[in-house]
């Protein structure tokens, strides 16, 4: 039995010729346009993980100046 991918679900729903073709092994004619959109989607996988990180460092500076008010405040208390 053949394993069906999300991918091959969304290739049918989107156009039954395309998915008849890709199942066959028909070479796609539209080879530039989609190596665009594989690098578009490689430059917004790596915006989304920058802003990630963005975000990590961002929470972690926040926690840090938290501490630091905290002690401040503690020394001065004392």
């Amino acid at each position: 039995m053949r394993t069906i991918r999300a991918s091959e679900i969304g290739t049918y729903l989107f156009c039954h010729r395309a998915w008849y073709y890709q199942r066959k092994d028909v070479p796609s004619e539209n080879i530039r346009e989609m190596v665009t959109g594989t690098e578009i989607h490689r430059q917004h996988s790596r915006k989304v993980a920058a802003a990630g990180c963005l975000r990590t460092l961002a929470m972690g500076m926040l926690l840090a100046t938290m501490v630091l008010v905290v002690v401040h405040f503690l020394g001065q208390a004392l």
